[in-house]
């Protein structure tokens, strides 16, 4: 089922753990080399901005091989344009296994392809449904899922994930009314059910390079559990689909277990990832933090925005301050201390640096002893011992 193989793509995995001793200081950087000399990997691009150029290359040499294919197809008549976009999806498909036979992974121009052949597939059933998007989210959930799984490409289960909420979200819509009023409260059940697969999936995991595509689809699963009833998402819609207008005095119905929850998840997330040490649950609840803010402001305004973003900065750096104070001696559980196995060594000293100049932190330094041995010293002075 895989297109590439497995030996190599845990060499990956060991590679990455790798460099986080290195970065550690728990090995050195020959010992480093000499166990990536002696772990045989992909062609792949790590410096973001030479994959985005990459990418974009790709995307021109999948235009340029689309449009002279369209040109020659041109001369069939219209009715190549049925199925033309099923031809550029077989084309990005057979590209990207060609790639994977020569080595490719991550690079830039093989996610150029990936994505390619998902957005024809797209287009392509579109035209054929008559643009049905219930059946275009079946189809790009479908062709998405089986691309992560033959190349491991983690946008492919990014636009696996979208695709299957469209499609929850489409399947209700065709039930009716009933579908509609139930969207927010079935889209949590759904979310949950799915956080709780890949939570379970973790847990038992047989090979280490599935790691990264559980963990996203894992976060994914918590964001679509806070906006599924997050009021402001639950308002706009029920206005979008069920046509009711709202006054500004005015509540859709159940709104205090829309407001409790709005602001009672991001707590949760916070207190779950300091307990856990889980940094992508606390990114997670620190902008479900933000956009409950934005939520309540956007319906209660109390005071003008320039105000409530000064009383808003000054409420953050009072807490970020004490809790440095409060957490800078601890040596264990939730600390200030440096993580050496997930930290850099650069950002460590720029944190260390900020910390000096905004709250007094000092380093501890330990005093040297002399290299020189002085005397008795009986009377006055380093040397003197009462005898010449």
């Amino acid at each position: 089922m895989r297109a590439y193989d497995e030996n190599k793509l845990t060499n990956i995995v060991l590679i990455e753990e790798t460099d986080i001793f290195l970065n550690a200081d728990f090995i050195n950087q020959e010992q480093a080399d000499c166990i990536k000399n002696n772990l045989p990997v992909f062609k792949s691009q790590k410096n973001l901005l030479l994959r985005l150029a990459f990418f974009i290359l790709g995307s021109l040499l999948y235009a340029s091989i689309c449009g002279t294919i369209s040109i020659i197809g041109m001369q069939i008549g219209e009715s190549y344009f049925r199925f033309c976009f099923y031809l550029f999806a077989i084309i990005g498909w057979a590209a990207a296994e060609f790639l994977a036979q020569e080595n490719y992974k991550n690079y830039g121009i093989d996610d150029a392809f990936i994505l390619g052949s998902i957005l024809n597939l797209g287009i392509a059933i579109g035209i054929t449904s008559d643009q049905f998007e219930l059946v275009i989210a079946i189809f790009v959930a479908i062709a998405s899922f089986l691309l992560y799984k033959r190349f491991l490409h983690l946008l492919s289960l990014l636009a696996f994930c979208f695709a299957a909420s469209v499609t929850f979200f489409y399947a209700l819509l065709e039930i009716g009314t009933i579908g509609k009023i139930i969207l927010p409260f079935a889209t949590l059940l759904f979310g949950i059910l799915f956080y709780l697969f890949t939570k379970r999936k973790l847990a038992h995991l047989q090979h280490l390079f599935y790691h990264k595509g559980l963990v996203l689809g894992n976060s994914f699963c918590l964001i679509l559990v806070y906006l599924s009833c997050n009021y402001l998402v639950v308002r706009e819609l029920s206005s979008q689909l069920l046509g009711v207008y709202l006054e500004p005095d005015q509540d859709i119905p159940f709104a205090f277990f829309f407001y409790f929850f709005t602001i009672a998840i991001p707590v949760l997330y916070l207190v779950l990832a300091l307990k856990t040490k889980d940094k992508i649950l606390l990114w997670i609840g620190v902008f479900c933090v933000a956009f409950s803010i934005f939520t309540i402001r956007y319906y209660h305004s109390l005071l003008p925005i320039e105000i409530a973003i000064t009383l808003g900065g000054i409420l953050l750096f009072s807490i970020a301050s004490f809790s440095i104070k409060k957490l800078k001696n601890k040596t264990s559980g939730i600390t200030f201390e440096v993580d050496k196995l997930t930290q850099k060594k650069d950002f460590i000293n720029a944190e260390a640096l900020v910390a000096v100049a905004s709250f007094g932190i000092k380093p501890e330094s330990k005093i040297e002893e002399s290299p020189m041995n002085f005397g008795g010293g009986d009377y006055s002075g380093g040397g003197a011992s009462g005898s010449f």
